[in-house]
């Protein structure tokens, strides 16, 4: 088809967290969460480049205040570098010292499938 693309039989894994908070916190949420953890991971001093191939937000407009965070990391064992609990402790606390209004973690999928998920294909417009 042109103007798209597919690619199949990758491999990437995918972490996909759900959070909550008070839907009038939302766009503060998002922005701190862009600042510390995107840019935090992107930046990390662990790597020489961004270990991650993407980082997709969605909200869910049916249960507002819920957002779901989409990475899909280049490789497990980097994803797991950057999941290093010092490096965690360090941007959860960095994030709390920004984003000073209730929130929780509902999900977090990649547990519940012993990070089993990963990117198979994707088709897309290019």
């Amino acid at each position: 088809m042109q103007g798209y693309t597919y690619v199949k039989g990758e491999h990437y894994p995918v972490e996909h967290l759900i959070f909550e908070t008070a839907p009038e916190h939302v766009q503060e949420f998002l922005d701190v969460d862009h600042e510390v953890w995107t840019l935090g991971e992107a930046e990390s001093d662990l790597f020489d480049h961004i270990p991650f191939l993407y980082k997709e937000v969605w909200v869910n407009d049916n249960k507002p205040g819920e957002m779901h965070f989409i990475f899909v990391w280049e490789s497990l064992e980097s994803w797991r570098k950057v999941d290093d609990k010092e490096v965690q402790a360090a941007l959860i606390a960095r994030f709390e010292s920004k984003f000073q209004h209730p929130y929780k973690l509902t999900r977090c999928i990649q547990n519940e499938e012993n990070f089993g998920i990963h990117r198979y294909s994707r088709f897309e417009r290019i």
